[in-house]
């Protein structure tokens, strides 16, 4: 089931991305991308302004819905445990044994959430 959500929201990232980079350009940045042309055609003025808005606005609910899907499957997947940094630390080493030269330095104890990636 996460498979078939998560191939869903790549497929709605990809298309909300096209239809945004469609949708024409407000500032004119650099000369481009204001539209232009004359001549009646299917899409054109007000009517793509709607379709492409309207899609847009679909597209982005799609996405959040998706994102807050994935999250809550993946909560009942990991289990109730929390964030990592509410997890104690790991126990501390067991202290040096007797055969182990005097000279050596005692190690410091370990556990911090860097050490746990390692």
């Amino acid at each position: 089931m996460t498979t078939v959500v998560l191939v869903i929201h790549i497929m709605v990232a990809a298309a909300l991305v096209a239809v945004i980079l469609w949708q024409r350009s407000e500032g004119g940045a650099l000369g481009i991308g204001g539209g232009g042309g004359g001549g009646g055609g299917f899409l054109t003025g007000r009517g793509t302004a709607n379709l492409l808005t309207r899609t847009t606005a679909i597209l982005a609910l799609c996405f959040f819905v998706t994102s807050i899907l994935l999250t809550f499957m993946s909560q009942q997947r990991a289990g109730p445990s929390g964030s990592a940094f509410d997890r104690p630390a790991a126990t501390a080493p067991a202290a040096p044994s007797s055969d182990a030269p005097a000279s050596a330095p005692a190690e410091a104890p370990r556990g911090g959430i860097l050490d746990r990636l390692q």
